[in-house]
């Protein structure tokens, strides 16, 4: 077919290599020279010649310039004519095979417009709070909850840093571990005394706040901190330990050997992966002579080299014990993480003004998640109190009247506990932790991971809380898998040491241990069962809906139960 140019006369029926089963070809256009070369080189199409109609348009919106016109205006028109005859009534679409950004397929990555609307509809709830205070009350924002903020500040100042200090009797305790013989060695005596020893900590400083009935926000802040206190002494002085037992290993073998040696393999304590470090060389070569190397050595100086090995940093600064220091221990304090290494990849610098604006968005989450309750929480459930006591008061009223009462408070304090619950996730793991990151510069600031892509419970919390799941997993899981425990009951015994500390918090927000939030906690291990089934592990989509779904009305449910039963 001829899409181009004009065709020769009587071509139509002609054969040959070029025109063969009777097809036209077309043949070159002439050249020809634009309408700016001309005018550049002051050639003008001749007065009577005949103009298509793209030029005739372009002449209408563009006069041509007079003959005695300066060339650059002459050029400027020609210019303007070329454009207007190059556009086209209807442009072109490039159609390809291509997905949308929300498809599961698609590889787009960036929805940081979603954050930013997020805070844009905050700041749009606080506007419209603010409104409806200043019209029914003349005050922009009224917090009747803020005294409770103030209230034993000073003293809760002071009691957090005895606390804080308190911690660090482990690194004298642990030092005498280490110099004992006998039955102070750690393996032996010292595990029971350093045990005993947290287990009295922690029950004098959890009973502290009850003693002195300290406000529920000073309590719950104060139980917080001190339950990551703890799990930091506990990291600290149990990893310490099993170093302390492996250098008193590695002291042994320079003894002469005898048939009490120990011969055994080297204990590795489980690794947290803070640490990814390149291998050493990628040569095929100098792997194979590594393996040779390894092969020729004889089993005593095998233990020796693993036991040294142990002994050292992934990043081979610091061996023990030259870690036993107060310095160490106080950055140990500091660092965002709840597990205990002899070192931490560090960022070379610090940014001040990061940790400027970390710090100022502590006080903004704060400030909303106040606006937050104060607006949609505690008059829901002010309400939801007066209108069952006066059910309750009803000889008339029948039980369902109740339950109803209940399910619409329930319903009501959806939305705010998913606010509020996203406020808790963002100052706690991407601002409080980041800051003391910025300050220590603690390079690993994986917090968190996609959580909220999770399956089911036990990926949710591996991902939601990073710090306590390193910690659950190298101190409560590994070390129960370690003293021949079942992977079933080592998950359970996980679960139900951490649903200890969730209901310990909401007895202290609350003042009632009901065992609600326990309850639910342990119920997400037959969840997690059925979840995990082959063909419901499948349904993708439908899982994460359900978690979503189960975990906005938990938190709603929570609060209810605490306060109206």
């Amino acid at each position: 077919m001829a899409t181009n140019g004009m065709l020769k006369p009587g071509m139509a029926n002609t054969t040959g290599a070029n025109g063969a089963n009777g097809i036209a070809q077309p043949h070159a256009r002439r050249p020809t020279r634009s309408a700016l070369a001309q005018a550049l080189n002051g050639e003008h199409a001749p007065s009577g010649a005949p103009t298509r109609l793209s030029s005739l348009r372009s002449e209408r919106s563009t006069p041509a310039p007079p003959d005695d016109a300066p060339p650059s205006v002459k050029a400027t028109s020609a210019a303007r004519q070329q454009l207007r005859r190059k556009q086209r009534m209807f442009p072109s679409i490039d159609y390809k095979p291509r997905v949308s950004y929300f498809d599961p397929r698609s590889d787009y990555s960036d929805f940081r417009g979603f954050f930013i609307l997020f805070w844009v509809g905050l700041a749009i709830m606080v506007i419209t709070a603010m409104l409806r205070n200043l019209k029914d009350t003349g005050n922009l924002l009224s917090f009747k909850q803020w005294p409770l903020f103030t209230q034993n500040l000073w003293e809760l100042a002071a009691v957090d840093v005895l606390m804080c200090a308190s911690t660090a009797l482990a690194l004298p305790l642990h030092l005498l571990y280490k110099n004992g013989r006998g039955m102070l060695r750690w393996e032996k005596l010292g595990m029971v005394l350093q045990s005993v020893f947290q287990a009295c900590w922690l029950t004098f400083w959890i009973r502290w706040p009850f003693m002195r009935d300290w406000s529920w926000t000073a309590q719950v802040f104060f139980t917080l901190h001190t339950l990551a206190f703890f799990m930091k002494m506990h990291s600290y002085a149990f990893y310490n330990g099993h170093l302390s037992s492996t250098l008193n290993r590695l002291t042994d073998l320079d003894r002469p050997i005898g048939p009490a040696t120990p011969m055994n393999e080297a204990v590795r304590y489980p690794k947290i992966g803070y640490f990814n470090l390149p291998p050493m060389s990628t040569s095929s070569e100098v792997h194979s002579d590594e393996d040779n190397t390894h092969e020729q050595l004889s089993p005593l100086m095998q233990l020796r080299e693993d036991l040294a090995t142990e002994l050292t940093s992934p990043l081979s600064n610091i061996t023990y014990p030259d870690n036993l220091t107060v310095t160490n221990f106080a950055d140990y304090l500091l660092c965002p993480t709840l597990c205990y290494e002899l070192e931490y990849p560090r960022t070379p610098t610090r940014s001040y003004l990061e940790l400027f604006w970390k710090v100022l968005a502590v006080f903004g989450c704060v400030f909303l998640m106040m606006v937050t309750s104060e607006e949609f929480i505690l008059p829901v459930l002010d309400s939801s109190q007066r209108r069952l006591a006066a059910q309750r008061a009803d000889p008339t009223s029948h039980w369902v009247d109740g339950a109803l009462i209940f399910a619409e408070t329930v319903s009501s304090l959806l939305f705010p506990f998913m606010i509020t619950f996203l406020l808790v996730f963002l100052v706690i793991f991407e601002y409080v932790l980041g800051a003391f990151a910025e300050i220590t510069r603690f390079a690993d600031r994986q917090f968190y991971s996609d959580w909220w892509n999770s399956l089911d419970w036990l990926e949710f919390s591996r991902e939601w809380n990073i710090p306590v799941h390193n910690f659950f997993r190298r101190h409560v899981y590994s070390a129960s898998r370690q003293v021949k425990m079942g992977r079933g009951l080592a998950t359970a015994l996980t679960f139900f040491i951490s649903a200890l500390a969730h209901e310990l918090v909401m007895g202290c927000i609350t003042r009632k241990f009901r065992g609600y939030g326990f309850i639910l906690m342990m119920m997400q291990i037959p969840f997690v069962a059925i979840q995990r089934l082959p063909w419901v592990r499948k349904q993708a989509l439908l899982n994460n809906v359900l978690f979503w779904v189960f975990m906005i009305m938990g938190l709603s449910l929570l609060c209810a139960l605490y306060v109206l039963v």
